[in-house]
């Protein structure tokens, strides 16, 4: 089986969760022995290939879905919609794209638009949890039987995390409060700083900040108790373990579809705090995982303090996760796209 990994173009020009998600099932794809790689359209045709596997349906992504179904070549999708996509939005969303459209004379097409010829034309869509199942299902009319769930998964190396290499090189204690994120607005970190700063509980901010962002970046550090430590490299030691050292794991985003920080805190045994607004399935992590509203400091406070107070065992958090391996996410999609060739 040949496959093709598409994203939009200027995805890798920074690093993030996509990033590492599309790396990932590449490889655990490759290690399985799908002939599965990234491809450049400019150089090369998709027609090469058994199947085409997208990532995000942004940024233009919608195009490649519709040029598969026009050459009768099947397309899996994995979409990444945030819960924000309900029935009530879409409707919301399809009259604004209604009026755009009215008002330039059929000219102007709204993101609406791409995401839902991106997303009605796929072969086979692929949710990372039940949350966003929901979300196709309510808002684009895609049908259960066309739609798979396969959540990320996580590196072994988090679950063997040791807290000695990240402590003796930032001179810190165990037990902060760590955010391990791109430094933004988005991501809250700001919001996180206010709420601990009544606790005096010291946080580590890791992760890159873009030259907009400094600003932003710099109104955290102002606090007292926060340390920035920069960007960790993904495939390095320090980063696994920061969150074997920290007592508790937040990431107050504004949204979120599947955080990997999240699982791979919990791999390391640290129980987390996060946005409500997210499509991870998290069933049975009531004790782990606490959900709150990212702007409302009150709920990110009490959440840590408890957290810290009645902290989970470091066995409860990593076995939670012990399941989402990217082997198995590899087993999953191989079954996916055999139904999505089937399909053609």
């Amino acid at each position: 089986m040949k496959v093709a990994i598409l994203s939009y173009p200027m995805l890798f020009q920074s690093a993030g969760g996509l990033q590492i998600q599309i790396l990932e099932t590449v490889a655990a794809l490759q290690r399985r022995g799908v002939d599965a790689r990234l491809v450049n359209p400019v150089q090369e045709r998709l027609s090469d290939f058994d199947l085409t596997h997208v990532f995000a349906i942004l940024n233009g992504n919608q195009r490649a879905v519709e040029w598969a179904a026009a050459q009768r070549k099947p397309i899996v999708l994995s979409p990444l919609l945030r819960p924000n996509w309900t029935a009530n939005f879409a409707k919301r969303a399809a009259l604004g794209d209604w009026i755009v459209s009215r008002l330039t004379g059929w000219e102007v097409k709204s993101e609406y638009r791409h995401l839902k010829s991106g997303i009605s034309q796929a072969t086979r869509c692929v949710a990372l949890g039940t949350i966003e199942k929901q979300c196709l299902r309510e808002a684009f009319g895609v049908p259960e039987s066309r739609c798979d769930v396969i959540p990320n998964g996580i590196p072994s190396r988090f679950f063997s995390a040791d807290p000695k290499p990240f402590l003796e090189k930032f001179g810190l204690q165990p037990g902060f409060v760590l955010c391990a994120a791109s430094i933004n607005s988005h991501k809250n970190q700001l919001g996180l700083v206010k709420a601990v700063a009544p606790l005096g509980i010291p946080v580590v901010l890791a992760g890159h900040c873009q030259p907009i962002d400094e600003a932003y970046l710099a109104a955290a550090k102002s606090f007292p108790n926060v340390h920035y430590v920069g960007s960790l490299p993904y495939d390095g030691p320090l980063l696994a373990s920061a969150y074997a050292a920290a007592g508790v794991f937040c990431l107050p985003s504004m949204s979120e579809v599947m955080p990997l920080t999240v699982m791979e805190a919990l791999a390391a045994g640290t129980p987390a705090v996060m946005t409500k607004h997210h499509c991870m399935d998290l069933q049975g992590m009531s004790k782990i995982v606490a959900e709150v509203e990212p702007t409302d400091a009150d709920q990110i406070r009490n959440a840590i303090r408890q957290l810290l107070a009645n902290a989970p065992s470091g066995a409860a958090c990593s076995s939670a996760v012990e399941h989402l391996t990217w082997d198995a996410v590899a087993t999953q999609l191989q079954r996916t796209y055999k139904a999505a060739l089937g399909a053609r």
